[in-house]
Parts: structure tokens; sequence; C-alpha cells
């Protein structure tokens, strides 16, 4: 079964460039992994330094594969103090059937 999640997190005020421009390298990472089959960002419509990731990922192997990939660390690292939350928010997702 995939795994499908929504990470969130908020910008601190006037860093929403400078985290958009990491996510974005990150995206490119991660979408280049085996078992990504989706990393969309987002920004929230009505507030815009807020980010929203939906990612998809094969499988729960391919998922802790994406986390022990070695450039997540280091953008989690520079990502925390330009965010107002202590890390990203996730969210697992089921699908309806």
């Amino acid at each position: 079964m995939n795994k499908t999640l929504l990470a969130e997190f908020t910008a601190r005020e006037g860093a929403e460039d400078e985290v958009a421009r990491l996510i974005l390298d990150y995206a490119r990472k991660v979408r280049e992994e085996d078992g990504n089959l989706a990393f969309d960002v987002y920004t929230k419509a009505s507030h815009p330094r807020a980010f929203w990731i939906f990612e998809v990922y094969r499988d729960e192997d391919a998922f802790q594969a994406h986390l022990k990939a070695p450039y997540g660390g280091p953008f989690n690292t520079v990502l925390a103090p330009l965010i107002e939350e202590d890390a990203s928010v996730l969210t697992f997702l089921n699908p309806v059937t």
C-alpha cells in the first residue's frame, strides 16, 4: 500500500522566499528517489507563508528509505530556524475506499 502524507509548516515572517527556495531544491532530490510517487509543494492561497507538501511513497519501505536519505537531515537543520513550528507537522493519510 502507498504511504501518503501531508507535511505542513509556516515560514517565519520574511523567510518565505528562502523557505520556498530550500523546499523546491529538496523536492527535486526527493522526486528522484526510486520509491517516491509524488512530492508536491503548495502554499495556502490565503496565507502564503503556510507551506503544505503532499507526499506519496510506493510503500513503507520506500518511505523509510526517504527518511534515511543523506540530504534529509541537512535540509531539516537549515529549515528549522526558518519556520514557526519546531519541525514539519506530519499527517499520515489513508484512502477512502
